[in-house]
């Protein structure tokens, strides 16, 4: 035991919340189910209440790692020269959401070019879903001033769409993929997995990933042991049943027990193949985020390329593929 210890390397990393966020959900299984452990990790993860909060975590040097979102980063992250926060493992390609048209207004709903004029909701004002959706509208030659977007929270949401208070809404996981299946919506864009997203916005984007600071970068060995870890987790939420995850997971991360299931079957397909990132996918989603959010008027945004450390990555990838 005593030389286990010795051999485990000590990492911190900050987690966005809340805890049952699916995006970030491959760190939890790798802790809970002892990925870590198994690559000579102790990482100590510490939720933080959003983004933004892993995001400053990782900017003020508490942290070594932060798993967040590039939009937090470019609004909260390091900001002094020779602190270009990089992806080490990219998550998710957007948030996970779906455009949702209301079934009673499903007959003048068809497409997003019908949107101008019309009543649509979100959970809260300034969710990072709304700078995809300004994408999708402006690639359809439209704006979000042309919209009518209502701030509704998540139950107030569902029920304005079932009386026809609201024309569309953009609707997190796993509700949108129920309100599908019982038909009482239907699909006008996806963001929730990547092919789904490279189909709405003609290219490939990144959304959610972990990020370390260039000046406070763990080695590269400790780095590809926790894209290693982070891998077979990944694999372990592709193949296993869900029964089997929530029975290690804490109760926090699961959430309600009629609940997880249903997140957990569109999960599997949301998590960027292989957590690879181009400077082209990092390039497109800085371009949403500066078109529709509002940025430090002294931020330095890095080249794309400059914010990518993905060598450990491919070297536990090239360990892994059969010889």
């Amino acid at each position: 035991m005593l030389a286990l210890i010795v051999l485990l390397q000590t990492l911190t990393l900050a987690l966005s919340g809340p805890a049952t966020s699916p995006e970030y959900l491959p760190l939890r299984v790798a802790e809970a189910e002892g990925h870590f452990a198994r690559e000579g990790l102790s990482v100590a993860l510490r939720t933080t209440r959003a983004e933004s909060g892993a995001a400053e975590a990782l900017a003020q040097g508490q942290v070594d790692l932060a798993a967040t979102t590039l939009e937090a980063v470019l609004r909260f992250g390091p900001r002094l020269p020779g602190q270009t926060p990089r992806i080490v493992f990219g998550l998710t390609a957007a948030p996970p959401v779906a455009l949702l048209a209301a079934a009673p207004h499903a007959g003048a709903v068809r497409s997003v070019d019908d949107l101008p004029g019309l009543r649509v909701g979100v959970t809260t004002p300034g969710a990072p879903e709304h700078a995809w959706f300004g994408w999708l509208l402006a690639r359809a030659g439209l704006s979000v001033a042309q919209v009518h977007v209502l701030s509704l929270g998540g139950r107030g949401l569902v029920a304005a769409m079932d009386s026809g208070e609201i024309h569309a809404a953009l609707v997190h996981e796993p509700v949108a993929g129920r309100l599908l299946r019982e038909g009482r919506v239907t699909l006008l864009a996806d963001f929730r997995t990547p092919t789904a997203v490279a189909a709405a916005l003609g290219k490939q984007t990144v959304n959610a990933a972990v990020f370390v600071r260039a000046d406070r970068r763990p080695k590269d060995a400790g780095l590809a042991a926790l894209a290693r870890a982070l891998l077979a987790a990944e694999a372990r939420i592709l193949a296993a049943p869900a029964e089997a995850l929530a029975a290690k997971l804490p109760r926090r991360v699961v959430g309600p027990d009629n609940d997880f299931e249903a997140r957990l079957a569109t999960t599997r397909s949301s998590y960027l193949p292989d957590g690879l990132v181009s400077p082209d996918d990092v390039e497109q989603t800085i371009a949403i985020v500066r078109a529709h959010t509002p940025l430090p008027a002294s931020l330095r945004i890095p080249r794309p390329e400059e914010m990518l450390h993905l060598e450990p990555l491919r070297t536990a990838l090239r360990a892994r593929a059969p010889r």
